[in-house]
């Protein structure tokens, strides 16, 4: 075990939890007195042993000057803000935190379907207009309706728990899982075409990665047809969102729940806004109390294991360091 001090870089917001486990073996720095852009880190990332990452933007000229860096340790599951190949390069353990923060996602996911089948926003908006028509706000029960899942991991199986539970049905696209590491409530479909065409409703659960950038586009939303409810709770450029304003717009689907964007923040004049038949929300499907503090803890652990000459389990480049 070493046994100097680590310096150990903090995202600007954490819960004191994590760092406190680890006070130690390491003093800390907030990412807050430099910024998070590539051209705020480098000049200072070579004087750090260690980072709890969350939305600081690693990339291969920050990393290349990360001399001392030995581990990237992610506050959540989504590594797209990391190059990874990078890291591996450099001999950088990149680890994450997956299941932290699973349920806190599924419950964000499963209230943005049931705000948009109940249309609740274009109804608390008409309320306060002094429109009182219930008629037209007659809708429909979930139960006996099919929920699609494009990505079947923790969070994946968890909604599909969940919604089991309120008497819906449960199909599931993953192309990284076999059927006999799903729940028995998830039913496996092999193509994206047939998900979208036999689900209700449509909560996406996967990474963002080359391969399902824009995954979700056109043909996908008419596939869905004119009663579907679209949710992304995972990461927003999955969703090709011009073509998902024009679905909206045109009534090609019911309606959406939207709690990240293709550009975070979102513009001014993100043409979303315009549209009542979507539910947004500020990325924070993740972000609750106890997943904040599930959260700083893991990826404390992580710092903890590597410190003291570990790999932590829920290291993603392990196979490219072996290498």
């Amino acid at each position: 075990m070493t046994e100097r001090e680590w310096d150990v870089l903090l995202p600007q917001d954490i819960d004191p939890a994590g760092p406190e486990s680890i006070d130690d073996i390491a003093s800390f720095t907030s990412v807050s007195e430099f910024g998070l852009a590539p051209d705020d880190l480098k000049p200072h990332i070579g004087r750090f042993d260690a980072i709890i990452l969350r939305n600081a933007e690693l990339t291969r000229e920050v990393l290349e000057a990360a001399g001392d860096l030995k581990i990237i340790a992610k506050h959540g599951v989504g590594l797209d803000n990391v190059d990874i190949d990078a890291a591996s390069e450099n001999d950088i353990v990149v680890c994450n935190t997956p299941g932290a923060n699973a349920r806190s996602v599924a419950e964000h996911a499963l209230t943005l379907l049931l705000g948009v089948n109940r249309r609740l926003v274009a109804m608390d908006s008409a309320t306060r207009d002094g429109e009182w028509d219930r008629p037209r706000w007659i809708s429909d029960e979930v139960a006996g309706k099919t929920v699609g899942l494009f990505g079947c991991g923790d969070i994946g199986q968890v909604l599909a728990e969940l919604v089991a539970g309120l008497g819906l049905d449960v199909l599931g696209y993953d192309p990284y899982l076999d059927e006999d590491d799903l729940p028995d409530v998830i039913t496996k479909v092999e193509e994206t075409s047939t998900l979208f065409e036999r689900s209700d409703a449509i909560s996406i659960h996967s990474p963002l990665t080359d391969e399902t950038n824009h995954a979700i586009s056109t043909d996908e939303l008419q596939a869905l047809g004119p009663e579907g409810i679209l949710i992304n709770t995972a990461r927003g450029p999955i969703v090709d969102e011009s073509a998902l304003v024009t679905a909206l717009r045109d009534d090609v689907i019911f309606g959406a729940g939207i709690d990240v964007f293709e550009d975070e923040p979102p513009a001014d004049d993100n043409e979303l806004f315009d549209l009542h038949n979507v539910i947004l929300s500020q990325h924070i499907g993740g972000v609750t109390s106890e997943a904040m503090r599930r959260m700083s803890t893991g990826a404390a652990e992580c710092v903890r294991e590597r410190y003291q000459g570990r790999l932590p389990d829920t290291t993603v480049n392990a196979d490219e360091l072996d290498r």
